[in-house]
Order: C-alpha cells, then structure tokens, then sequence
C-alpha cells in the first residue's frame, strides 16, 4: 500500500449538480478526452439523486436515461466512496436535483508529488477557489482601482 501512495498523484473529488435531473452529457466526451490523454485517473463516478422529501439515492447509470450514453464510464468505482459519501453529496443538493460525485487522481502532477515525497515534503493543506468567489473579487478590485483618481 506505502508504495501504492508514493507513485500517486494529488486525488481530488467534484460534486456537480445537475438542476430537475436534467443531464445533457455535453462535459462527458471532456472528462473522456482527460483520460485517455493521461491527465486524469477516474477512480470513482457515482451519480445520486435527492427527492423532493430530501430522501437521497444512488443512481445505476442506466437509471439516468437513455439521452446520455454514460457505458464508457461502466467499472468507475475503486469502492473509495460510501454511504457517508452518498449522504453528504446530498446535504449539498437541492431536492428535486441529482448530482455526479467524481473522485480523480491527478496523473499531470504525479511526478512533481513524487519529488516531494521523496524530499520529505507532504501536502499539509489544499483548496478550491470557486470561479464565482474569483469573478466577484476580480470585479471588487476593478470597481476600487476605477474609484481611485489619476494622478495628473
């Protein structure tokens, strides 16, 4: 196992909900294309869906029907996620909405954690800045900077 972590890269997960369980599939082929050219390892895709009661399920991929052709992702479970998983996924979501959990190792980092590893180094913290936070901070510091007079 201690080996299996030391050539692993950084392992994140995304939670994207998807609003009336309406999926279009248009981000699939994408999440596909990360694979196949090797900037990405999929090691669990998990889709949940939160009733109207806030009762939450898991969802077979046959269950999301036939508009989206999701076989390619068949197999995508490295049973890293559970119930707990499942249950806080949900308390994120609006009811009536489903959602895709994704859990993917990043394969573009690897060698970078790798060197770090092997120097003693460990990742002590980590984030996400959601587009939204940085568009909305973006706009405060142009709306400051625009206030300020020009020195003439």
């Amino acid at each position: 196992m201690s080996d299996d972590f030391e050539a692993m890269g950084p392992v994140d997960y995304l939670v994207v909900e998807f609003p009336g369980n309406r999926m279009t599939g248009e981000g699939f082929p994408l999440l596909v294309d990360l694979v196949d050219r090797g900037i990405i390892r999929i090691l669990d895709l998990l889709f949940v869906r939160k009733d109207e009661d806030g009762s939450v399920a898991a969802l077979e991929l046959t269950e999301l029907g036939d508009e989206v052709d999701l076989t390619v992702f068949e197999g995508a479970s490295s049973g890293l996620l559970g119930q707990d998983d499942i249950d806080e996924a949900g308390a994120a979501l609006e009811p009536g909405n489903s959602a895709g959990i994704l859990v993917y190792e990043n394969l573009w980092a690897t060698p970078f954690a790798q060197a770090m590893r092997r120097s003693g180094a460990q990742l002590v913290a980590g984030g996400r800045i959601p587009v939204q936070a940085l568009l909305a901070s973006l706009d405060a510091v142009e709306a400051t900077a625009s206030d300020k007079p020009v020195a003439g």
